[in-house]
């Protein structure tokens, strides 16, 4: 295989074989010139005549009959899914060497447990569209309210409990205790960009749903995006009357992910899980309103600073070209 300080790379065999054959030169000042041997030159020469690509050839032999059979490779494949099984442990039930069996993982791209599902034992399928705005990803996080003084995570239980009760406004729970309530955290993420939308909000019915979507949508065209398709869950908002006819009105095609498969939606639950952690448990809140007016400055920071794995460790706003502001 060629390398960076190699003599020949595949344009300087192009040349050289095109001096031999076209231009007539002989073999042997070619090789000179190009400080290899002769029978180097030919060789190129040979294959360029014979119309070949001047590329390295592959290694690999044509036939293997050693190699694994089909039916072996079938059956460690199908014990590593339903039984996540190591090399080891797979060699035993196939009577072959656990070489053997990690390199028919590998070759099957099951060698790491990560590439496969831990809830259905599949190989983990991984999307992403061609473009911002063919596909937004909605869903809600719900979070527990933090009383004023600041939650038990960070003052622990006893304080807590002494900060949920010196909260006014509240009502009571059945043992007299104040019941804090939840903030619902709407949020909106483009499939392709990673570009993330988020409300928060006392509840989540399908009027917040839809207010939320069609300021999401208008928040997205602003920034060159439309919208075409959303994804959601099979949350009560989203089966709506009102949600199918907002979507029809915006032009919007509504898809839902199977029941009990929140995997289909993963890019927006792994973004509530990144949310959890760089805003809504990132530091110590002294109150809910606190926490809530923290979100817009985190989601900011999110598109237009943070590095993302998906993006090339860039910010999702740079999947976004010819933005105002892009860069600030």
């Amino acid at each position: 295989m060629s390398h960076a300080n190699a003599a020949l790379t595949p344009r300087a065999r192009l040349t050289v074989a095109r001096l031999v054959i076209d231009q007539h030169v002989p073999i042997a000042e070619v090789a000179a010139r190009f400080q290899c041997s002769w029978p180097t030159v030919k060789r190129w020469a040979d294959r360029y005549a014979t119309g070949e690509s001047m590329a390295d050839r592959s290694s690999r032999p044509r036939r293997m009959p050693a190699k694994t059979d089909r039916a072996t490779t079938r059956r460690i494949v199908s014990l590593r899914l339903r039984k996540r099984l190591g090399p080891v442990q797979l060699a035993a039930l196939t009577r072959v060497a656990p070489s053997t069996a990690h390199r028919v993982l590998v070759r099957c791209r099951l060698n790491r447990l990560s590439h496969v599902d831990r809830a259905t034992g599949e190989p983990v399928r991984r999307y992403e569209h061609d473009h911002p705005g063919a596909m937004l990803h909605v869903d809600v996080k719900k979070l527990g309210n933090i009383p004023d003084g600041g939650g038990w995570r960070f003052v622990g239980r006893p304080q807590g409990r002494r900060h949920r009760a010196a909260t006014p406004g509240k009502p009571k729970n059945a043992y007299s205790h104040p019941k804090m309530g939840h903030a619902f955290v709407h949020t909106v993420i483009d499939d392709h960009s990673r570009v993330a939308y988020a409300e928060v909000h006392d509840d989540e019915t399908a009027v917040t749903a839809t207010a939320v979507l069609r300021r999401a949508v208008t928040w997205f065209a602003a920034r060159g995006i439309t919208t075409q398709r959303v994804l959601s869950d099979n949350g009560s908002p989203y089966r709506s009357h009102l949600w199918r006819e907002t979507c029809t009105e915006l032009e919007i095609t509504h898809s839902r992910t199977r029941p009990y498969r929140p995997q289909t939606n993963g890019k927006i639950e792994r973004f509530h899980r990144t949310l959890a952690d760089g805003w809504g448990y990132a530091r110590a809140y002294t109150s809910e309103t606190e926490r809530r007016a923290a979100l817009a400055a985190w989601i900011h920071e999110y598109n237009h600073h943070r590095p993302h794995t998906a993006c090339g460790n860039k910010p999702p706003i740079t999947r976004l070209t010819n933005l105002s502001g892009q860069y600030n």
